[in-house]
């Protein structure tokens, strides 16, 4: 009965120490990768293309079309431009269109039908919608809170890019998925290059626990009667 006692004060025992055990390596992981649902990664701009497989005489169609503007000593292109959703095309000669501004991608798909249809209405009967597709998703986001850029460019010399003389930002290229992102002091950051909306969110949860990791300390302005007392040779007290 005795040996049976201490058999079950031990289980009991362990069992305890395996709950503690896990309790404190499940807190060690919360903190190892922070929670990133508060943080909103929203979508700025998209970039697509789109072939109308048809020969398009660039002059005719900026004579005829609102909208549109077209010089050839300065682009190969007409610049078109709709209101509904709120985009600029680019068309050539070849029938290759690149549509920019819009703020998603069911809006850009939408921006290339109406810019097929209204180079159709033109007299482009041959016109087709084909071979559409998202080149750049560009998203920003803020993280809230400011970041050690320099000491964050040297921990990651192999992906990071940072001279503040030519440009405030960092730049660090991830690999997986392949794309670029624009760090800067204040916590903001821009993701550009992505194909799609699954690989801005994948690029910013791995980028997310870098830069906590490089996280200023709190920095609040100090306030001048602080900043007196902190100066050599000030005053902090009466003469005698």
């Amino acid at each position: 009965m005795a040996d049976s006692s201490v058999s079950e004060e031990h289980a009991k025992s362990k069992n305890v120490e395996t709950s503690e055990e896990n309790s404190v390596s499940s807190t060690v992981e919360r903190f190892r990768r922070p929670p990133v649902a508060d943080v909103e990664v929203k979508l700025q701009n998209v970039v697509a293309t789109v072939n109308l497989v048809c020969p398009l005489d660039l002059r005719h169609i900026a004579m005829r079309a609102r909208n549109a503007e077209y010089n050839p000593k300065r682009f190969a292109a007409v610049i078109m431009r709709i209101r509904d959703p709120k985009t600029t095309a680019l068309i050539f000669s070849t029938g290759k269109v690149v549509i920019t501004g819009a703020r998603s991608e069911e809006d850009a798909r939408l921006a290339a039908r109406k810019y097929a249809k209204i180079v159709r209405k033109l007299g482009y009967e041959d016109v087709k919608f084909a071979d559409f597709g998202l080149h750049n998703l560009v998203a920003s986001a803020d993280v809230r809170f400011p970041i050690r850029l320099e000491a964050l460019a040297h921990a990651h010399s192999n992906y990071a890019h940072y001279e503040p003389e030519l440009f405030p930002g960092l730049v660090y290229r991830m690999l997986e998925p392949k794309l670029a992102l624009l760090i800067f002091v204040s916590g903001k950051v821009v993701i550009t290059g992505a194909k799609s909306r699954d690989d801005l969110n994948d690029a910013f949860q791995k980028l997310y626990p870098v830069l906590c990791q490089f996280r200023k300390a709190d920095s609040r302005p100090v306030s001048q009667a602080t900043t007196a007392v902190m100066q050599p040779g000030a005053n902090t007290g009466s003469s005698a």
